[in-house]
Parts: C-alpha cells; sequence; structure tokens
C-alpha cells in the first residue's frame, strides 16, 4: 500500500529578467514526476547537487507549492496553500533531520525544551516532559542531558537530538536531509546505526536525500535517481546500485573514490 503518492508533480520559478524588454523566463527545478512510497518502505534520494533531490522532497512534505500535480499522503491531498493548522494532520505524519546538527538547534534553548517543540506546535496530549527523556534514551542519550545546551554536546550527540526532536511525536515517516555528511567517519556509523534501529523499532518510512552512496546502500529498500529535475532512474537498491541502467546512474557510482588494495 502507498503511503505517499505523487502524480505529475513539478515545480518551476520565474527567472528575474536582466532589462525590461526582455521577455518573462522560468526555471524548471523538477519536471512532472510520478513517485510511490510504500509504508515501511526506505527511499534514497541521489544525484548531483541542483538535481532536484530536496525539491521533490519539499513538495512532498507539503513545505512548498508545486506548479502542477498533487501530492497524496495516506490517501489524503496535501494542500501546500493551507493554514499552519490545516496542515497539522501532515506535520504530526512526518519528522525532519537536517544537515548540520549545530545550525539547525537553537542555542539558546535546552536539550529539552528543543526536543519538546513539536509536542507544543502539534498540540500532542500527554506527559511531555516523560516523553522527552524517553527519546533521549531511545537515540543514546541519558534522560538527565536535557537540561543542557547544544555547545554542550559534540556533534554526534547534536544530531541525536535533532533525530529526538524529529521522532518525539511518534510520525509515520521520518525524513533525512544529509544527515550525516557533516559528521565524521566513527560518528556517522553510530548514527546510521540508530536509524536502522528505529526503523526497525518504529516501523517508519523514509526517505534519504543523500550524496553518500554507502548511506543509501545500507538504509534503503529502493533508490531513485534524480537528474536535472527528472527521476532518471528508480527500482531496488540492489538493482540500481549494482545493475544501474543508466549512463547518468553508471558516471555517479564510477565516482565514488576507492582505496587501492596493498599487494
Amino acid at each position: 500500500m502507498s503511503l505517499i503518492r505523487a502524480e505529475a508533480l513539478s515545480r518551476s520559478f520565474p527567472v528575474p529578467r536582466r532589462h525590461l524588454f526582455e521577455k518573462s523566463r522560468t526555471n524548471t527545478a523538477l519536471h512532472p514526476t510520478d513517485l510511490e512510497i510504500a509504508e515501511g518502505e526506505s527511499l534514497g534520494l541521489i544525484g548531483e547537487s541542483g538535481s532536484g533531490k530536496s525539491t521533490l522532497v519539499r513538495l512532498l512534505l507539503g513545505l512548498d507549492r508545486p506548479t502542477s500535480g498533487q501530492v497524496q499522503v495516506d490517501d489524503r491531498a496535501v494542500d501546500a496553500t493551507a493554514s499552519a493548522r490545516e496542515l497539522r494532520w501532515l506535520r504530526r505524519q512526518t519528522g525532519l533531520v537536517f544537515q548540520d546538527p549545530y545550525a539547525s538547534l537553537d542555542p539558546r534553548m535546552t536539550a529539552g525544551q528543543i526536543i519538546a517543540e513539536p509536542l507544543w506546535a502539534l498540540d500532542i496530549p500527554g506527559d511531555r516532559r516523560a516523553r522527552v527523556r524517553e527519546v533521549l534514551v531511545q537515540v543514546g542519550l541519558e534522560a538527565d542531558m536535557a537540561d543542557r545546551h547544544p555547545h554542550e554536546f559534540s556533534g554526534g550527540q547534536r544530531q541525536r537530538i535533532a533525530i529526538a526532536r524529529a521522532i518525539v511525536h511518534r510520525p509515520r515517516i521520518l525524513v533525512g536531509d544529509e544527515p550525516m555528511s557533516a559528521l565524521d567517519v566513527t560518528v556517522r556509523a553510530q548514527v546510521l546505526a540508530l536509524f536502522e534501529q528505529l526503523r526497525a523499532e518504529e516501523g517508519l518510512t523514509l526517505i534519504l536525500v543523500s550524496h553518500d552512496i554507502g548511506l543509501v546502500q545500507n538504509l534503503s529498500d529502493t533508490v531513485a535517481v534524480m537528474k536535472d529535475g527528472r527521476v532518471v532512474e528508480h527500482g531496488t537498491t540492489n538493482a540500481v546500485l549494482r545493475r544501474p541502467q543508466q549512463e547518468y546512474t553508471r558516471a555517479l557510482l564510477a565516482a565514488i573514490p576507492v582505496i587501492p588494495g596493498r599487494d
């Protein structure tokens, strides 16, 4: 069963005129795209910068208005022109982890306040302080760390806080926008294991935007390869990464650095 469905989804932006008599022009960030993501599926979106990955994700999450087409989540249409209150149902379904864990955390707030934000914003009932402490432990931190500020944590710990904020309201869909690119190799392995753990425990549907083919290979069931605002290849992870059909996909895979073996 499809949890997310995009039909003929596109997005164009007006290009500023360089002089008064120039004809109006547009830049197409996403050409008409069809995409289905099943409940419990993990989809990896790969492609070069500017390929349309982030545009597609913003449209799927109702954070931007499509030029044409529509998005449905759990068979309910997403209206990006709706008010924040009217889209609360969608925000309750989704959690988002950003690329830079420090930039995405307010330095004036404690970890507990940061993690609790979705509970307040979405009017989630229950003991919010207890839920914050519970989710801190779930992501591998200590419950009493709720009173610390972001600068008191390492980069890996800050990303765990960002993940805790993304799952505290128990969403069905977790989106990672380059969630590990700012982390060193050791920490990346730990956070990767955390994503795998959370997916198994919570039955999450994952959408991962990443340049990291290794991350996509480990976490994704399916892969969509994007180029110039189009999905040029889409299939199971094994099929796309081991037997790519498109020259662009082969070029992406060939660009992965390889450490030569010793003789």
